[in-house]
């Protein structure tokens, strides 16, 4: 069969797999729909954590991002994986102690607030959507190239899969489906990325791959490979690092903490049945997901020599099939400076501006024309770095169905996010908003029913920002990480180790925080995209980074605010230290 086919067959069967199970898992009460009946088992928990972990983002950009910046890209593999250390000791069995559903739950809980509620579903909203639009997206392009549908078309596909598993069986239905998309997407990561490090290598195990020698007789290792490969190429070694120390912290510091602080990965922990199963579930997760990240700076290096390999001093007629077929996506451009027909690869950016706008013509050698300017350097190609890991059995020429089982592991990645943060919007709206600020008197039916409709409308909303996504859509992971870090994790956590932090403060810092990490972010980035760059940046620290910044102006401002007002009731001062304690154990008898 020709990898059209399989990628039908693989991605027909898991979507039939993921509906049957949201037909088994039904949820019929809004514990099951919010917490999956809080009976987990910390395994599954783990499985379902790592698939809500692994969105589009990880599955596809990751290795493309280390591929292209060497070492510098490592900040993001050490910054996401961290954040679980993280959610293991600050935040997990505290927040499953305290029982509830959601995390403006306890912030409104914690603060005795209303209004601290209703900022925390405004932060959850806004990075929830931010997130969310890049997976849909995701899941447009993956069937544009693997399924030959149109990008838009993919996208209501994916809708529609989600609206079966999600509305129906909520967080019962997701966790289960998750569980199942974890298997998926951590086989179609590995099959390939094992096929690589035997082909470049002889060494079946990515990770040894990457550090052994190379089968070729030249008597280099992987990574004094890609040294010499880049340097000749006019990049930077791939092993050395041209980000600041001060900005590489920062970015792991964000990412870190955004991890700790997003809503859809910590309700995961409010599904298992005891506090000692939300540690639990994080060391798992840590370690399922772990599997992933340890093999993608292989499947990175490897790309990278494929890369190299496949399209460099070669005749655009004479260039492998895939490379026509991703430029039919728009993620491949080739623009012809010098008039020779050969494929020039070096560094430096091939087009000004950056990416390619397409007309819908063609090049005296059948390439598509672009209407954007070339610039002076040597560069010819554009290669978006989101294909590396998904044209990779392409490139390197792995069997067909090995091509089809990645096109399903991508879709997995990206629906099993995207169920997650959907869930997280339609508990908000359903329990936070209505349930318990302004329509306390609502039954449990009817909260649950608010729920599926909040969840339904959310899938729309998403949809619409796939199919017309927001100019943010290639920062949206920074972006919502920065927000996440910047705005609800130095919330949860002061409220968890301080009684002394009141309302007033916790209201102002978050609105601070997300204030000033938004601004940062939309100066740089949309405003004037030409002023961004460590010249320009505060204290050199980039828009990625950010939110570690945002993150301590808000834990400023809160404990500054706190000081001018009353402390917190005594009610809430027993809650939090009662929260604190093992499980099991009371006040009375730790005095």
């Amino acid at each position: 069969m020709d990898a059209q086919t399989y990628s039908y067959l693989f991605v027909g069967l898991s979507f039939a797999l993921y509906i049957g199970i949201a037909f088994w898992t039904r949820a019929t009460s809004t514990k099951q729909f919010y917490v999956a009946g809080g009976g987990v088992h910390p395994i599954l928990n783990g499985m379902a954590t790592g698939a809500d972990w692994m969105s589009a983002a990880s599955f596809l950009s990751v290795a493309g991002i280390v591929a292209f910046s060497g070492r510098d890209g490592s900040v993001y593999l050490i910054g996401w994986t961290g954040g679980y250390v993280l959610l293991a000791l600050l935040l997990a069995p505290y927040l499953r102690k305290f029982g509830r559903y959601t995390v403006p739950d306890f912030i409104g809980e914690r603060y005795y607030s209303k209004a601290a509620r209703t900022v925390a579903v405004l932060c959850l909203i806004f990075i929830s959507f931010t997130y969310i639009a890049g997976q849909m997206r995701g899941v447009g392009i993956v069937f544009s190239r693997f399924l030959e549908i149109d990008i838009n078309a993919g996208v209501v596909v994916g809708m529609v899969i989600v609206f079966f598993y999600a509305v129906m069986g909520g967080m019962k239905g997701i966790t289960y489906t998750q569980v199942a998309q974890y298997c998926v997407l951590v086989f179609a990561f590995m099959v390939p990325a094992i096929f690589l490090s035997i082909i470049w290598t002889d060494n079946p195990i990515p990770q040894l791959g990457l550090g052994s020698q190379l089968n070729d007789g030249s008597g280099l290792t992987v990574l004094q490979k890609l040294d010499q490969v880049t340097v000749d190429l006019g990049f930077s070694a791939y092993t050395s690092s041209v980000k600041s120390k001060l900005d590489s912290f920062m970015i792991i510091l964000t990412l870190m903490i955004g991890t700790a602080g997003l809503p859809h990965v910590i309700v995961r922990f409010f599904t298992v049945p005891k506090v000692s199963d939300a540690r639990l579930s994080a060391g798992y997760a840590l370690f399922f997901i772990a599997i992933i990240y340890t093999t993608i700076p292989a499947v990175a290096g490897f790309s990278r020599l494929n890369l190299n390999d496949s399209v460099n001093e070669i005749a655009y007629a004479d260039a492998p099939e895939w490379v026509a077929k991703w430029e039919d996506t728009g993620l491949i451009a080739w623009q012809d400076k010098n008039a020779d027909g050969i494929i020039q690869y070096r560094a430096g950016n091939a087009l000004s501006p950056t990416k390619p706008v397409f007309t819908d013509q063609r090049g005296l050698h059948g390439e598509r024309l672009v209407s954007n300017k070339g610039t002076n350097s040597p560069n010819e190609i554009y290669v978006d770095r989101d294909i590396m890991v998904i044209a990779n059995p392409e490139i390197a020429q792995l069997p067909n169905w090995v091509i089809g089982l990645i096109a399903a592991g991508a879709v997995a990645a990206a629906l099993s996010t995207a169920a997650g943060l959907l869930l997280v919007i339609s508990s908000s709206i359903s329990h936070d908003l209505l349930k318990s600020t302004f329509l306390p008197t609502i039954s449990d039916k009817q909260e649950l029913l608010a729920a599926r409709l909040a969840a339904a409308t959310a899938i729309v909303i998403a949809g619409w920002f796939g199919i017309n996504p927001p100019a943010f859509v290639a920062q949206v992971v920074a972006f919502a990480f920065g927000m996440a870090a910047a705005s609800l994790f130095p919330a949860i956590v002061m409220g968890i180790f301080s009684t002394r932090v009141g309302k007033e403060g916790a209201i102002a810092g978050m609105l601070v925080g997300l204030i000033f990490t938004v601004s940062y972010i939309i100066y740089f980035v949309f405003m004037y995209p030409e002023l961004n760059n460590a010249e320009h940046w505060l204290w050199g620290i980039s828009t990625t980074g950010i939110g570690g910044v945002g993150a301590v102006l808000n834990i400023a401002v809160t404990l500054s605010v706190s000081r001018l007002f009353l402390p917190p009731p005594k009610t809430v001062v027993s809650m939090v230290e009662d929260i604190r304690l093992p499980s099991g154990e009371s006040q009375a008898q730790i005095h």
